[in-house]
This record gives structure tokens, sequence and C-alpha cells, in this order.
């Protein structure tokens, strides 16, 4: 029996930050003209389906949009998550092997706390897919790689406590690139140590260092940590022609790292050479999910190009791998309680940027630090836009993971911080029982939703 690929191609033609955006929809027409003209649709391995709307439940399950969902969700932003839960449910009903959502817009930038778009980014697709599979299929490890080259902070951000869940990176340095996070020592919170894994590249790594990586650190690591389901976020602004990146991946290593992978679902995420890159990187990968032969995709100016890699880079490129791999082989010796320094919470004081929008946001997140489970989360969040309008939201998450003593906290925590008038609005995410509060205090009124 042939094993088929699913494949949903969304290019939001309604949506566009501007006329002249870095992403915008011409990002996936050039795709799809190439893969007419390849005749790569009529493959048997291939399937296309068209997507289909994520409800309001399946955000809210990941984000606090603020001051709710249709403020900050337009319908493309739900039908490209949408996508990626179609995916998800074929492929975990058996009838397609693995899947490539070929969307926009993209989602990798957006955190739990949702203000605005940043990074292009409203609400993370991924994170929708992932919190979906658990509720809806009970998948319990998942695993994401994300092969962007801006580091993958949203992603990182939502799932940064959760020990079931494990975030890999790669992407060139932070300190040369947006958002200027992903660093060796980011590694999760005391509950979830090494299930953050940030692997920042120089700029001018080539495809002989990026495979390095994935042959040395990222399969050793999955191999070891077994994952039910792998989600590749496939950026791929890492190519050698992409106007916001430093890096020099080519198609084929692109594809050969989607071969050695053998992602789940692929989900498009950045990548903005929209003649010279998308076209030929975006077919690779598909030809690679599906098993088929991709030699003869090769990009017009790759025979102009020098990918000879400087001494400098590739050492560098070795000494972090290095660095992580005695990370993975240590952290079982890490105790959480050590690593909150004793305390009953844990702490991080968080300012973040909305690039986009201008908005600046200042977030004091704490983590019960329990024995039982992976502990509930609050979020005391200010955010200041630059027409002056302030919001001060705060936020509890109860991870469906959550024993009883931490899900009866973070209701209480929700209840007591409804009384509380420095607060716009107050939310609560219960993904044990899959319930969300939203109370709105100058509108007098409290909104329940159950899955």
């Amino acid at each position: 029996m042939i094993k088929k690929t699913g494949l949903i191609f969304f290019p939001a033609f309604d949506w566009a930050i501007s006329a002249t955006h870095p992403e915008r929809e011409e990002r996936l027409l050039y795709t799809r003209d190439q893969m007419f003209e390849e005749g790569i649709l009529d493959l048997p391995e291939i399937v296309e389906y068209s997507p289909r709307l994520a409800s309001e439940q399946d955000i809210a399950r990941v984000h606090f949009c603020v001051p709710g969902v249709a403020d900050q969700v337009v319908e493309a932003h739900r039908i490209a998550a949408g996508a990626t839960l179609n995916l998800g449910d074929r492929i975990m009903a058996g009838e397609i092997h693995n899947g490539f959502a070929l969307v926009r817009p993209p989602g990798h930038h957006a955190m739990r706390v949702v203000h605005g778009n940043r990074g292009f980014c409203n609400i993370n697709n991924e994170a929708i897919l992932i919190e979906y599979l658990r509720r809806a299929h009970g998948v319990k490890k998942i695993a994401i790689v994300d092969t962007d080259v801006h580091h993958g902070d949203g992603t990182q951000d939502i799932f940064y406590h959760d020990p079931d869940v494990l975030f890999i990176s790669f992407h060139q340095d932070g300190r040369t690139l947006y958002p200027g996070t992903g660093f060796t020592y980011e590694l999760g919170g005391p509950g979830a140590y090494a299930r953050t894994i940030n692997i920042p590249l120089p700029p001018g790594a080539t495809d002989a260092s990026l495979h390095y990586v994935v042959d040395n650190l990222i399969l050793p690591i999955l191999k070891e940590w077994q994952p039910d389901f792998i989600v590749n976020s496939a950026g791929q602004d890492n190519h050698f022609t992409d106007p916001l990146g430093n890096m020099r991946i080519t198609a084929h290593g692109y594809a050969r790292l989607t071969e050695k992978l053998k992602p789940n679902l692929a989900v498009l995420e950045g990548g903005y050479a929209i003649e010279t890159a998308l076209p030929y990187v975006n077919l690779a990968i598909l030809l690679a999910l599906a098993g088929r032969d991709y030699s003869y995709v090769i990009e017009p100016e790759y025979a102009l190009t020098n990918f000879r890699e400087s001494p400098s880079v590739t050492s560098t490129v070795r000494r972090v791998v290095e660095e992580l791999q005695e990370v993975w082989a240590t952290r079982h010796s890490k105790d959480k309680f050590e690593l909150a320094g004793g305390a009953k919470f844990y702490q991080r004081n968080k300012p973040i940027y909305y690039d986009t929008q201008f908005i600046e946001e200042k977030q004091i997140e704490k983590v019960k630090v329990c024995t039982d489970c992976p502990g509930y989360i609050t979020i005391d969040s200010q955010a200041y836009h630059p027409n002056g309008r302030r919001y001060h939201i705060y936020a509890v998450t109860i991870p469906i993971q959550a024993c009883k003593a931490c899900q009866e906290e973070g209701w209480q925590a929700y209840e007591q911080a409804k009384g509380d008038y420095r607060y716009n609005y107050v939310y609560l995410q219960d993904k044990s029982i899959d319930t969300f509060m939203t109370h709105q205090r100058e509108e007098e009124r409290e909104i329940r939703s159950d899955g």
C-alpha cells in the first residue's frame, strides 16, 4: 500500500500586514505555480485537502487573547490553524502517513498571552495543533523541531514548563537576528528541564553544519526521548537567498533534514525569498515527505554560490553541539526544587516587544513547583500600546496533567484576581477539563467556554 502525504495549501489572499510586507500571499503563490508545473499534485502519494476553521475553543486552549479571541484573530488565522488540525486528525486516523500544511499567516512567535501581532504572528498554529492532539486524541509525548532562521520564542514560551513537550530549535544566533533569544542556557522551567533545546548557529552556516547538528544532536535526542508525534515548524528563511537571514542552507539541505527527521506534520513558518527559494524548498520538502526523489530540485542561483564554510563557523557549531550533548546527558541529575532555588513558585520577569504593532509588554510569570504535576502558571501582564491604550491582565493556566491540588489552587487564584481592581481582564485555562474563563471587569461580565 502506498503511504500517503496530505497537503493543505492556504495563501490567505485576504490577509496581509501591508501590500509590500515580506509576509504576503506571494510567498505561497510561486510555490503553487511550481507544483503545478512539476505535476506534483498528480503523484499517487500526495493527497490535497481543504482546510477547516479552528474554533475559538481551540485557540483559547493555548492563548489568552486580549481582550478576546475575536479581537486578535481573523478568519485567515483560524483557517491556517485549522489546516493543521485537519491534517492532524487524518494522520491520527491512519488516512495519511504524514502531512504538510503550506499555510499562512505563520505563528511561532505568538506567545501564550497575545496583545497583538509580533514577528508576523498572532496565534501559534503548532501549539494549537499540539493541545488539540492531546485533547482530541490523547497523544502524550510530542516533539517540535523548529527549523526557522528566527528563534521560535512563542512556541518556547508556551511549552517552557511542560515536561511532555520537547521543543528543539536551531536558528541563527539571537545576537545577530530577531527576536534576540534562543540561547543554549534557555532549557525549560524547573519541572521541564532540558525539554527546551536551543541550538544557535552562527551566520554563514551551511548544509554541512546543519546536518552535523541533526546527526549528532537532534536525532539522538529524539531517538532517546521517543515522541509519539513530531511537528516540524518548517521555516525556510535559513536559505542562502533569504533577505531576512544570513545562513547558507539549500533546498537539498532542507529535504535531507526532512528525510532524516521524518516529521508527522510539517507546518510552514518563515521564508521570504519568494522566487529564489520558497518554490524549490517547499517542493523538495514535500517530495521528501512523500518518499520521492528530490535530486532534480535545484535553485537557479545554486551553481553561482560559494558554499564553503569558514573554519570559525564550523568550530562554533561543534562547540554548541558538545555543550548541549552534555546538558542532555546529565539532565536527570537536576532536581526541580533545586532549580527553583527552593522556592514554592519559580518566577520569570519578561519584557516582550511586539515589533509589528510597537506594543511593549511587561510580564511576571510564576509556576507552582509541585511534586505531583508540572504546576499551575499565573501571569501578570501589562501592555502599553502606541495609541496610549493600556491593558493590565491576570491569567491562570492549569496544565492538562494537573494534580487535584494544583487545579484547586489555580481556580482559587482566578477567583481572587477577579476582585482585584487593577486588572481589566482575568483569564483561566483549565486544560485538565477543557474549560476556559474570562472575567471582564469594566463590562461586569464573565464568560465560560467548555470543550
